[in-house]
């Protein structure tokens, strides 16, 4: 080749635009039948818009059936569950986690409330306990009898005793010898049907009451329930045989006018030992009583006590 020959290849031969360029067309440049310009191309100049993917294509201006109508599925689609692999597992998310429970105030006050009650209850047992060893050691701190002392209890009117789950007799059943009997005149007996014992006041009369279920052996006080007619009188008290030293006071402690024996009723007791079992307790008028007196019960209290029952 020479400078000014390039021999059959031209520019326009070797420049794909050249025909795009005055003096290539007045060589006979001629645009490439491929697409884009380029040689050999196989591309097809579309109209922008025109082409749509995965459909038939259509000759420019016409239109294709559309697969479906409006809402129906498409022939052509498939689910990504149906393709291989299948879709890809979506996160599951866990499931909310139990909120926490605060803590239980109402239990928390309940169990306070409850120990507090019980410290109460402790207290006031111990206190109760406290008071009847007192009593006991107090009733305990004079001289032991040998078998019975009388004691004067503090006035107490015609009040009845409380004789708890030891035995209590009334003047219905007890034994009368001498010349006691039963008598019903004067109100204000405490025995049933306001029954009482009268003509005590004559030496050799006597009142006998059998104790039986006697838990334990050891001391007990004795109450006897009477009325004297505003004076004091004086009994004789004997246990399983043997006579007390110290005589059953009956004293004026209601504060009766002289000779009312209804506003006389009221009540004494003496110190005691018994043994387990049954007991023989004797309320008598001896030589050297005034008996003077109309008498309705007894009953025991378990100790010596100080002017209860």
């Amino acid at each position: 080749m020479t400078p000014g020959d390039n021999g059959a290849s031209t520019p326009e031969d070797d420049d794909p635009f050249g025909y795009l360029y005055a003096d290539g067309q007045a060589r006979g440049a001629q645009p490439p039948s491929g697409g884009y310009g380029y040689p050999n191309s196989v591309s097809r100049v579309r109209t922008v818009g025109e082409r749509s993917y995965g459909a038939q294509q259509a000759p420019y201006g016409q239109s294709v059936p559309q697969q479906g109508a409006y809402g129906q599925p498409n022939a052509h689609y498939q689910a990504p569950e149906t393709l291989p692999g299948g879709a890809p597992a979506g996160r599951r998310t866990a499931p909310p986690a139990p909120g926490r429970r605060g803590p239980n105030t109402k239990g928390l006050l309940i169990g306070a409330i409850a120990v507090v009650a019980a410290v109460v209850i402790g207290i006031g047992i111990a206190m109760i306990n406290g008071n009847t060893d007192d009593d006991k050691s107090g009733n305990q701190a004079g001289s032991t009898p040998t078998h019975s002392q009388s004691s004067s209890p503090s006035p107490s009117g015609s009040s009845s005793a409380t004789p708890g789950a030891l035995p209590k007799s009334d003047a219905n059943a007890l034994q009368l010898l001498g010349g006691a009997t039963k008598a019903t005149d004067v109100p204000g007996a405490k025995a049933a049907g306001g029954v009482y014992v009268a003509g005590f006041n004559q030496t050799g009369s006597s009142i006998i009451w059998t104790v039986n279920d006697i838990p334990e052996a050891g001391k007990y006080s004795v109450f006897v329930g009477y009325s004297v007619p505003g004076k004091d009188a004086t009994a004789t008290l004997t246990v399983n045989g043997t006579a007390s030293d110290t005589p059953v006071g009956l004293k004026n402690w209601a504060r009766a006018p002289e000779g009312s024996y209804e506003k006389g009723w009221t009540k004494t007791y003496n110190w005691v030992q018994l043994d387990k079992g049954t007991n023989t307790i004797k309320v008598s008028c001896e030589q050297g009583n005034q008996c003077d007196a109309l008498i309705d019960q007894l009953w025991l209290v378990k100790g010596w006590v100080n002017s209860s029952g």
